[in-house]
């Protein structure tokens, strides 16, 4: 998303990441702005100003009763984190996050794609009310240690952590390079346990191939930073080799930053289409348009499943708006609102939910997903997308229906 010229001079990042959290890479699908915020410029109104000194008041008693009862020793900073951290969680948006000062410095990293963990994308399973793997990133610890999409998260070095407890779960697996985290997961109403060496882990890979009939590949485990040079590079090398069509694979590509995603459309959406529109609360709308002549003049398929959302959906959907690539796969997630990230003089954030987005013909992506224009399932035991990088691609039934369509 573009932003003014004062707001890029503050690192503005609008991303589309569902709580990217320290070590995890949890599900990014949030788009985020990042903002200097000095709370005592904050105008209230005479209702609020009542509302907080009741609050002050009651936090007050119970401060007191804690201090006059309660056995132990307890620590003011943390009490107050937790205090604001329930006050914002009982708003009811599973998207908007309060985050501690402490919490930082690992959160803004992760913003940047800077990691050292295992290496796996995670959601909130509200069902089962625990913590699950959306996808591990390829060539990380954590899929060499044989963690797979689905897996249910019970524990990690014996702590036990609900659906709500996702950035807690991320900050304490957080640790030194080199260093073991123990997991106890379940799969298929089986409890596995598995260690996972921490490391350095690569979080946007972009892989390509040259398949059948003069086809390209090109697959994106997520949208961080220089995502889109990589993708143009890859393209570029492929292109040199003679393709004829071109397949970009975002199955389990959970989203990230904005901009990545528009710029890729960018390659491919004619100059001066809408590519992305966003409303506030006050139903003002946004039009993001394609600013540069395509590179890509070829036929394009998507392929997508469940696990593409965000800024994946954002590429996905205005392609398919504009006529620019046919989409294979399963219904997409369905994550299309936008979060503001706003830094507050104390050194702590806050990730509030702001905008919704709509594709070009102003298709509602949130709850609703990116619908295929061919419906496919496939099969658990295909691994995406080392299947096709490996040469395996056969199996990939996917996969197969764009060589179909490209033919």
């Amino acid at each position: 998303m573009e932003k003014k010229d004062n707001e890029k001079l503050q690192k503005v990042y609008k991303i589309i990441m569902l709580l990217a959290i320290t070590i995890f890479i949890t599900f990014i699908l949030t788009s985020i702005g990042m903002y200097s915020y000095l709370s005592g410029n904050l105008e209230v109104s005479s209702t609020t100003t009542s509302e907080i000194s009741d609050i002050a008041t009651t936090l007050t008693k119970f401060r007191k009763l804690i201090d006059t009862y309660y056995l132990g020793d307890v620590d003011a900073q943390t009490l107050k984190d937790g205090a604001i951290e329930g006050y914002i969680n009982a708003i009811g948006d599973k998207y908007t996050e309060y985050i501690s000062a402490k919490d930082m410095e690992d959160y803004t990293s992760s913003l940047l794609g800077n990691f050292v963990g295992i290496g796996i994308y995670m959601i909130q399973n509200t069902e089962q009310d625990k913590i699950q793997v959306l996808s591990p990133i390829t060539g990380s610890p954590a899929e060499k240690a044989g963690i797979l999409p689905g897996d249910i998260i019970v524990s990690a070095n014996g702590v036990e952590y609900s659906a709500d407890d996702l950035t807690v779960a991320a900050t304490n697996i957080k640790g030194e390079e080199g260093t073991n985290v123990h997991l106890e997961i379940l799969r298929d109403g089986q409890v596995m346990q598995f260690d996972v060496i921490r490391q350095k882990v690569n979080l946007n890979p972009v892989e390509s191939k040259l398949l059948e009939n003069n086809i390209g590949y090109i697959s994106l485990s997520s949208f961080d930073e220089n995502v889109s040079t990589e993708f143009k590079e890859k393209f570029e090398e492929l292109n040199s080799q003679n393709i004829s069509s071109l397949i970009i694979d975002l199955r389990n590509n959970g989203g990230g930053l904005v901009d990545e995603a528009i710029t890729i459309a960018n390659y491919i959406a004619d100059k001066d289409s809408d590519l992305l529109i966003t409303v506030n609360k006050d139903k003002k709308e946004e039009i993001t348009k394609a600013t540069e002549d395509p590179i890509i003049n070829m036929p394009v398929v998507i392929l997508v499943n469940e696990n593409t959302a965000s800024a994946s959906e954002i590429l996905a959907g205005a392609l398919q708006d504009l006529g620019k690539a046919k989409i294979v796969g399963t219904v997409t997630y369905g994550k299309g609102v936008i979060q503001e990230f706003l830094t507050l003089t104390d050194g702590s954030g806050l990730k509030i939910t702001t905008e919704e987005y709509y594709t070009p013909n102003r298709n509602k992506i949130n709850g609703v997903g990116v619908i295929p224009d061919e419906k496919i399932e496939l099969s658990e035991s295909v691994t995406i997308p080392d299947n096709t990088i490996t040469g395996n691609e056969e199996s990939d039934t996917q996969l197969q229906k764009a060589i179909e369509l490209l033919k």
